[in-house]
């Protein structure tokens, strides 16, 4: 038997830009924030939405562009952080629902720097394979890719969500709507508005904002976690076998937050609703250590804690 016969075929990069819609980028030097849909948190900032990118091609003009799935954006240079930072998320900041929507295909000739990907929700990247990326990275995963000399990079929340027949590489497992990250990878906001009620585990640390603007579904971590773990959670369950960062939880709408460890410093700030259990932690007043009553115990019994916790 030969195997590989039925290896569905790689197009060539020319042969799949073909009949596409492509805005075409030549970078110099490395620039932040390209396809932020953002803008570097701009409510935060003084970005310049229409300052320019490439030749009359501004960061607005990009990220218009990209909110087209049938569009394409084409970059040939170096990328810097926060690249295609929540692509797919329709803000409300700028007059959106404040769900998601579709978005269209970047290819990039050249490095991408950190944080590329931070709260992802659809979209695909491919990378030219003479090319890497630096971590940590956002709420992506490589997939088999399609075009040959190009990995493929997808959202993790759109994956989880939609109907994909995307196949995820060793030595990550996609099964029974349960992803399984043992890749070491390094990552961010892993589980971003993740809607769906699906799991996903993590075997190693995290960093940035897991689980983030999630408003239901599991993310487990068998690791440590950074800071901003479970920010503006809506609804769902974060675990994290290990210690987190300071700040967890921070603007937490809903949901439950399980640390097995250290929940840091400054626990809790702003948070509306929720309930966080830890061995220890500090939190921001009025938020404060309370003992655990029977139905504490068996939530945590359920998830398999036992011992010493106290809920914030």
């Amino acid at each position: 038997m030969v195997f590989g016969i039925f290896k569905k075929k790689k197009k060539a990069v020319e042969d799949y830009l073909n009949d596409k819609n492509v805005l075409e980028l030549t970078l110099n030097e490395s620039k932040d924030c390209i396809l932020d849909f953002t803008y570097n948190f701009i409510w935060q900032s003084n970005f310049d939405i229409k300052s320019e990118v490439f030749n009359g091609i501004s960061y607005e003009k990009l990220v218009n562009h990209i909110k087209n799935p049938e569009n394409v954006v084409y970059i040939k240079g170096d990328v810097g952080h926060r690249f295609c930072s929540s692509m797919g998320a329709d803000l409300k900041y700028f007059g959106g629902s404040g769900g998601k929507i579709q978005t269209g295909t970047v290819i990039v000739d050249g490095n991408i720097d950190t944080r590329f990907g931070i709260s992802m929700v659809s979209g695909t990247v491919y990378l030219n394979e003479k090319f890497s990326l630096k971590e940590p990275i956002g709420n992506i995963i490589e997939v088999e890719s399609d075009i040959s000399g190009y990995k493929k990079y997808i959202s993790i929340t759109e994956l989880m969500e939609s109907n994909s027949q995307e196949k995820v590489l060793k030595p990550n497992v996609f099964k029974n709507n349960e992803l399984i990250l043992n890749d070491n990878v390094i990552r961010d906001t892993i589980g971003a508005r993740l809607e769906n009620g699906s799991k996903i585990t993590v075997n190693g640390n995290v960093d940035l904002s897991t689980g983030i603007l999630m408003k239901n579904g599991t993310v487990l971590v068998n690791g440590n976690a950074g800071k901003n773990t479970g920010s503006v959670l809506r609804g769902g369950t974060v675990i994290i076998n290990g210690n987190t960062g300071d700040f967890t939880a921070s603007d937490m709408i809903s949901g439950t937050i399980i640390i097995d460890g250290n929940a840091g410093k400054f626990l809790g700030s702003k948070k509306k609703n929720g309930v966080i259990y830890a061995k220890d932690g500090s939190a921001i007043p009025p938020l404060k250590k309370q003992s655990l009553n029977s139905k504490d115990k068996e939530l945590l019994s359920k998830n398999g804690f036992f011992g010493e916790f106290v809920k914030f």
